[in-house]
C-alpha cells in the first residue's frame, strides 16, 4: 500500500509535511509526495502519483485565495480531481483550506494543520480500516471545525 500526497508551493503552511506525519502515525506504509505551484496543478500531480508511481489513495492539499478567482480555480481543481479520480478508480481525498475560512494568519495555520491531520486519519481509514468510515456514516463529522453532529439525535 502506498498513498501519495499531492501538495503546492501557493499554501501558506506545509500541508505535505503533515500529512506524512499524521499518516506515519496511524499506519506503516510508503509515501509519495509531488509538490507544484498551485490547486490547478495537482490532478495532474494526482494521476502521476498514480499511475506512473503506484499510489493507491492520494492526498489532494492546497490553498485557494479569498477572492473570486481562486474560488472560481478551486471549484476547476475540484472537477479535475473528480474526473482524476474516475479515470484511475482510486480515491483522491481533496483538503482544501480557503484563505477566506479563518479571520486572521494564526487560526487559518491551526485550521490548514487540523484539517490537513484529519483528512490524513481518513485517508488511513479509507485505506486500511473502511469499517470505521462505516460506524462514522450519518454523525456530522467536519474535518478542521467542531462536529456538527447527526441531524437526528
Amino acid at each position: 500500500m502506498k498513498i501519495g500526497i499531492a501538495d503546492t508551493t501557493f499554501a501558506r503552511v506545509d500541508m505535505g509535511r503533515i500529512a506524512i506525519d499524521e499518516i506515519r502515525k496511524h499506519a506503516s506504509v510508503g509515501i509519495e509526495r509531488y509538490v507544484v505551484p498551485g490547486i490547478k496543478d495537482l490532478p495532474v500531480a494526482c494521476k502521476k502519483l498514480i499511475e506512473e508511481r503506484g499510489c493507491d489513495l492520494v492526498m489532494a492539499l492546497g490553498m485557494p485565495g479569498g477572492a473570486e478567482k481562486d474560488k472560481v480555480c478551486a471549484h476547476e481543481a475540484s472537477q479535475g480531481l473528480i474526473l482524476c479520480q474516475l479515470m484511475t478508480n482510486k480515491h483522491i481525498i481533496e483538503v482544501f483550506v480557503h484563505e477566506d475560512e479563518a479571520g486572521d494568519p494564526k487560526e487559518l495555520a491551526w485550521l490548514m494543520e487540523q484539517r490537513t491531520r484529519e483528512h490524513a486519519a481518513n485517508a488511513v481509514r479509507l485505506a486500511f480500516y473502511p469499517k470505521e468510515l462505516e460506524r462514522l456514516a450519518g454523525t456530522g463529522q467536519r474535518q478542521g471545525f467542531e462536529d456538527v453532529g447527526p441531524a437526528r439525535p
